[in-house]
C-alpha cells in the first residue's frame, strides 16, 4: 500500500528539491556542513583570466617605466574584477540554489568577465575603455537579474533589500558610461566617484536588513580565492624565468629572484591562512570592513606576480628601469599584503605585542630590502620566512605558558 503523504519538507535554508527552476529564497546562516560549490571554482578560476590580463599589463606599464600610469590603470581594472567577483559571492552565499535558471546566469557573469578580460590590454595601451565597460556591463546586468529574481520569492524587507540591490546595480551601470564618453582626463574621477557609488550599495541596500550569508562559507570563499591569485603568481613568475632563460641562456642573476619569489609565495599563503577568520565575521559591520579590505589582499598578491616578473625583466636587461625600481616591484607589493592581512585577520587572533607586531615590522623591513640591489627579493623572501618562524614560535610559547597556567587557549 503506497502512502499518499507529502513528502518531509526540506531543512530550513537548503536547496529546494523540486523542479528545474525553484524559488530563489534565502538559504540559513548556520546552514551545517556549506562548502563552495563546483560552480563556485569554475567562476573563480575563470575570473583569474582576468586578473591574468590586468598584472601582464602592469608589467609592462612598469617594465617600461610608466609606473604611475600603469598602477592607477591596473587599479580601476582590478576593481572591476574584484566587485564583480565579490558581489556574486555574497549573494551566492545567500540564495545559491544551484537550479538551471541561475547556473545560467553566472554562465552569462563568466561571459562578461571573459569580455573584460579581452579589452584590459586597449585599457592600458590606449585608455580605451569600451571592452572593459562592456563586460561589466554584462557581469552586473546579470547579478541585477539575480536580484530580481530573489526580490520576486521574497517579501517586506527581504524584499526591499533585493530590489535595493537591483537598483543600486542598475544605476551605477549608467554612471560607468563616463569612462566610454568622457574625456580621457576625466575618466580617473569617473572611477573614483563610481568606485564610492558601487561601494555604498549594499551599505544602502543592508541598512533595514542584512543578507543571510555563511560566515564559514564566505571564509572559505575567500580562501580559496587567495590561493587562486597567488597561485596565478606563481605561474606568472615562472613563465617570466623560463622566458628569459629561453632567451638568454640561465644567467645566475635569475636563481636567487626565483628563490625569493618562491619564498615570499609560500609565506603569503602562510600568513593569511594561519586564523580561522570565520569566527570573526559575527556582524554585518565586520564583514564589510572585511570583504571590502580584501580589494588590497588580492591587488596586491597578484602585484606581487607582476613585480617579480618585472624583476626578471630587469635582470636580464629587457626592462628599462633601474634595479631600485624593480626591487620596488616586489616589496612594495609584498609589504602592503602583510599589512593588509594584519588589519584584517591576524591582529584579531594576536595576543600580547610582540605577536601584534610580527607582521608590521615584517612589512617594514620588507620595504628596508627594497634598497639591497640585486639582492632585494630574495633578502625580502628570507624576511618573510623569518616573519613565518617567529609567529609560530609566538603562538607555541603562548599556547604552552596557557596550559601550564589553566588558562583558556586563544584562536590562532
Amino acid at each position: 500500500m503506497t502512502s499518499s503523504s507529502a513528502p518531509p519538507p526540506a531543512p530550513p535554508g537548503a536547496p529546494q528539491p523540486s523542479g528545474p527552476l525553484r524559488r530563489l529564497t534565502a538559504r540559513g546562516r548556520d546552514e551545517a556542513h556549506r562548502v563552495a560549490s563546483p560552480l563556485e571554482l569554475f567562476f573563480d578560476l575563470c575570473f583569474v583570466v582576468a586578473i591574468a590580463q590586468a598584472g601582464a599589463q602592469l608589467v609592462h606599464a612598469v617594465a617600461a617605466g610608466h609606473a604611475g600610469q600603469g598602477i592607477l590603470d591596473y587599479a580601476m581594472a582590478f576593481f572591476a574584477i574584484w566587485w564583480a567577483w565579490m558581489n556574486f559571492t555574497w549573494f551566492a552565499s545567500a540564495y545559491d540554489n544551484d537550479d538551471a535558471l541561475y547556473r545560467v546566469v553566472t554562465l552569462v557573469q563568466i561571459a562578461g568577465v571573459l569580455v573584460l578580460a579581452a579589452g584590459i590590454s586597449r585599457a592600458f595601451t590606449h585608455h580605451d575603455f569600451l571592452l572593459v565597460w562592456l563586460g561589466y556591463v554584462i557581469m552586473r546586468l546579470a547579478m541585477a537579474a539575480q536580484w530580481l529574481r530573489a526580490a520576486r520569492s521574497a517579501s517586506g524587507a527581504e524584499r526591499t533589500t533585493a530590489l535595493r540591490y537591483a537598483g543600486g546595480v542598475l544605476l551605477c551601470q549608467i554612471g560607468w558610461l563616463g569612462l566610454v564618453v568622457l574625456p580621457e582626463p576625466a575618466r580617473p574621477w569617473v572611477f573614483l566617484v563610481m568606485a564610492i557609488a558601487e561601494l555604498s550599495v549594499p551599505l544602502y541596500a543592508e541598512k533595514d536588513r542584512e543578507t543571510p550569508w555563511h560566515p564559514h562559507h564566505i571564509a572559505e570563499r575567500y580562501g580559496l580565492f587567495t590561493i587562486i591569485v597567488l597561485g596565478e603568481t606563481i605561474a606568472a613568475a615562472t613563465v617570466a624565468v623560463k622566458s628569459a632563460a629561453d632567451e638568454h641562456g640561465a644567467p645566475a642573476e635569475l636563481l636567487p629572484i626565483a628563490a625569493g619569489g618562491l619564498l615570499l609565495v609560500f609565506s603569503a599563503w602562510w600568513i593569511y591562512f594561519v586564523v580561522p577568520i570565520h569566527g570573526h565575521l559575527r556582524s554585518s559591520g565586520r564583514a564589510f570592513v572585511w570583504g571590502y579590505g580584501h580589494y588590497l589582499v588580492f591587488a596586491s598578491a597578484a602585484a606581487i606576480g607582476a613585480g617579480l616578473e618585472v624583476a626578471v625583466e630587469q635582470a636580464v636587461g629587457t626592462a628599462h628601469i633601474s634595479t631600485l625600481s624593480a626591487s620596488a616591484a616586489v616589496t612594495l607589493p609584498t609589504a602592503l599584503y602583510l599589512l593588509t592581512v594584519w588589519a584584517l585577520h591576524s591582529r584579531h587572533f594576536k595576543v600580547g605585542l610582540a605577536q601584534q607586531l610580527v607582521l608590521p615590522v615584517t612589512a617594514l623591513l620588507v620595504i628596508c630590502c627594497t634598497f639591497l640591489g640585486d639582492w632585494a627579493v630574495p633578502a625580502a623572501g628570507l624576511v618573510c620566512s623569518a616573519a613565518v618562524a617567529t609567529g609560530v614560535t609566538l603562538t607555541h610559547r603562548t599556547a604552552t605558558r596557557r596550559r601550564e597556567t589553566g588558562a583558556p587557549a586563544a584562536a590562532g
